[in-house]
């Protein structure tokens, strides 16, 4: 039942507080200022936008976001997939280049 003075099934809130997003160029300097210390402590940058960054060091992911109202989260975390078998195929291709150079050497008779 309702009251006598409600004649409709409306919930009476006080509005919610206007939030202001930070701008790209605020979100740029704050990202900045979060990377300065991972850079210098020999992470690197895979990948980087105005509000968000991938650092990585060894066999780690390091992933940095800077949400609408300037706080910045940070998780940490291992390497994809993808990553692993990219490094795989690399080291694979190095090795394959030097035996493909050594083999032509030894042809050419130079070693």
């Amino acid at each position: 039942m309702l009251p006598e003075n409600q004649d409709e099934l409306t919930e009476r809130r006080a509005a919610w507080p206007e939030i202001e997003p930070i701008s790209t160029t605020e979100a740029q300097a704050i990202l900045a200022d979060a990377l300065a210390p991972y850079l210098a402590d020999g992470w690197h940058v895979l990948d980087r936008s105005p509000a968000a960054a991938r650092l990585t060091r060894g066999k780690r992911n390091l992933d940095v976001r800077v949400d609408l109202l300037g706080a910045v989260e940070t998780r940490e975390s291992d390497l994809t997939p993808l990553q692993d078998s990219g490094r795989l195929i690399a080291w694979v291709l190095l090795l394959t280049s030097l035996l493909l150079a050594l083999a032509v050497a030894v042809a050419l008779g130079i070693l």
